[in-house]
């Protein structure tokens, strides 16, 4: 995927992959931003961006959940002046789903709004991944509940009403990478549905650690 001058993505390599379990190194991801586990929304810009992006619908009326719109608007911005037009008018963006189902008043298309913001020029969204049930939020769950690939890869299936014309390109657009689990069990079934056709990551943020864990506690 080739990139503009305005770049301000960075490249999944060997020196971070490992930061990240479940990618390989033939999976093709970027990032625009780095969000440090273990901080709040206090510590950088972009912990503040996550930590909007990530506020619950059924919080919509509260005060602060203002600030979840605009960081789906800056999110979109960024990606607008990162990406390279005529890559994006060939490419396909598929969004990952949430952990809630369409119905569950938690339910949040903040990816899907993401996508659509992205303009120069307008890009071919489509939720081409369905997910059949509701899972524990992975910033929410304990270390043995979080969602695994293989309980994403039993619930997620294609969306053939809008799988043609088969996409020519396809990124899969998520906020934060951590350890590539939602990225592994789309990748593995958008492969098998259109194989041969090549796939990225684009997420806003890769999730980091402290150099020190301890720094916040002292």
């Amino acid at each position: 995927m080739r990139l503009n001058n305005l770049v301000r993505l960075s490249e999944i390599d060997d020196s971070n992959r490992s930061d990240h379990f479940h990618l390989t190194a033939d999976d093709i991801c970027y990032f625009l931003y780095e969000y440090t586990s273990g901080y709040n929304y206090e510590f950088s810009s972009t912990n503040s961006r996550i930590s909007n992006l990530k506020k619950k619908p059924s919080q919509r009326g509260q005060q602060h959940y203002q600030y979840k719109e605009g960081a789906i608007r800056s999110c979109a911005r960024d990606f607008s002046q990162a990406l390279n037009a005529q890559w994006l008018a060939q490419a396909t963006l598929v969004p990952v789903p949430g952990s809630k189902v369409i119905d569950h008043p938690d339910y949040d298309d903040r990816m899907v709004r993401i996508c659509n913001g992205i303009s120069q020029p307008p890009p071919d969204v489509r939720l081409l991944v369905l997910q059949a049930q509701s899972t524990n939020a992975s910033h929410e769950a304990q270390e043995g509940d979080r969602v695994t690939v293989e309980e994403l890869a039993d619930l997620y299936s294609i969306n053939e009403n809008i799988a043609n014309p088969a996409p020519s390109a396809i990124a899969i657009v998520d906020d934060v990478l951590t350890a590539g689990t939602h990225f592994r069990a789309m990748k593995d079934i958008l492969t098998t549905r259109f194989p041969g056709i090549p796939i990225v990551g684009l997420f806003v943020a890769r999730r980091v650690f402290p150099e020190n864990p301890f720094a916040n506690f002292a």
